[in-house]
């Protein structure tokens, strides 16, 4: 899986020399150099990544000012195949996913589709503004919840298309949330559990999956939200970025990611109000949601709670083991999330109480050279 996001695209700096020292870079313009059409000496950066893949920008000789984006991804660490894949099913589904103008799987290089630089966090939050009022900004989250749907309704219709994802099984949804005592208890907080703590700890665990896994299996993006939602200039859709990591999995997962996202806050009045917009288009559109609304929500909100505790595991290990300490500015938001999903559920009390220890918890300090 992708550890979450692609930070948001930003516009090319002036143009300097990246290959001198950079082996891949000048594997990547000797590549460039054999398609006709695109100005390797302009290649700059373009986006950083959570995971080792890269972005660049480059202008085509012609016609002027169009621009293309290089994905690196090293192939033994970042295969391109699910990308080409799932890119290939959301336009098939009427999205907007990059196009794809050039390949090297072996290479792992792709010349894609240049969505801009605005993404949908930079729409809603301008830089040194306020934060953008949820009336102003429902339009743009209605294109987004549309998409979702179009998407599972596309599943519906054509379940072969489907067939190369991965199942978001239930022993993927587990491990994903043992990153939760591991990272970030354990190895950010320096908390360790009692044996009582980590047994009622795993107890919740199996309920969450097992609420999970009883949901409707759709496509699931895994990272619907605001960083990787575009802001196209040349279109009324949105662009979609950073799903190769789709999955067959439960119906409410990218909601929640698109309305409890890591990276920006809205009131509980208004992701209720947006769930219930989704909810009752997705029943229009023959989406199998609960008839009432009220289970919906208690899907939604457990779901939330399953990706919540996994964000916080992976945020802490983008900080300690790999140096990107930026991810930890947001884990407020997201312990809160889980905090207040915890304490709404009889169920849930032990992991509530833990939450509650770990905001109280001074971060164990660690060092990146």
């Amino acid at each position: 899986m992708s550890d979450l996001t692609s930070p948001p695209v930003t516009p090319a700096a002036p143009v300097t020399p990246v290959t001198a020292t950079d082996p891949r870079l000048a594997l990547a313009s000797r590549w460039l150099e054999g398609l006709s059409g695109y100005r390797s000496d302009t290649l700059a950066p373009a986006s950083a990544d959570a995971s080792f893949r890269r972005y660049f920008r480059l202008q085509r000789a012609a016609p002027a000012e169009s621009t293309v984006i290089l994905m690196d991804a090293p192939p033994d660490k970042e295969p391109v195949t699910a990308f080409l894949q799932v890119g290939k099913i959301l336009r098939d589904a009427g999205l907007r996913a990059p196009e794809v103008y050039g390949q090297d799987p072996d290479l792992g290089f792709l010349l894609l589709e240049d969505f801009g630089t605005q993404t949908f966090l930079q729409k809603v939050l301008p830089p040194g503004g306020a934060q953008c009022e949820a009336g102003l900004a429902q339009p743009l989250y209605a294109q987004a919840w549309q998409a979702l749907i179009r998407a599972q309704r596309y599943g519906l219709e054509v379940p072969q298309a489907l067939a190369g994802l991965p199942p978001y099984d239930a022993s993927r949804l587990h491990q994903e949330m043992t990153l939760f005592p591991e990272w970030y208890l354990e190895k950010h907080l320096g908390l360790r559990l009692g044996e009582k703590e980590s047994q009622d700890l795993q107890d919740i665990f199996t309920q969450l999956v097992h609420q999970a896994t009883q949901q409707p299996q759709v496509i699931v993006h895994r990272d619907y939200h605001s960083r990787n939602l575009m802001v196209l200039q040349d279109s009324e859709d949105l662009g979609i970025l950073d799903f190769q990591d789709a999955v067959l999995g439960p119906l409410t997962y990218d909601l929640v990611s698109l309305l409890r996202d890591a990276y920006i806050d809205w009131p509980e009045s208004v992701q209720i109000d947006w769930a219930a917009r989704y909810w009752q288009e997705a029943r229009a559109a023959g989406i199998a949601v609960p008839e009432d609304f009220g289970a919906f929500y208690a899907d939604f909100e457990l779901m939330g709670l399953q990706r919540h505790l996994k964000v916080l595991g992976i945020f802490a290990r983008l900080s300690i083991r790999d140096g990107k300490h930026g991810y930890l500015n947001d884990m407020p938001r997201v312990l809160a999330y889980a905090s207040k999903v915890a304490e709404r559920y009889g169920a849930l009390a032990p992991l509530a109480r833990i939450l509650h220890k770990a905001a109280g918890a001074r971060p164990e300090v660690h060092f990146s050279f």
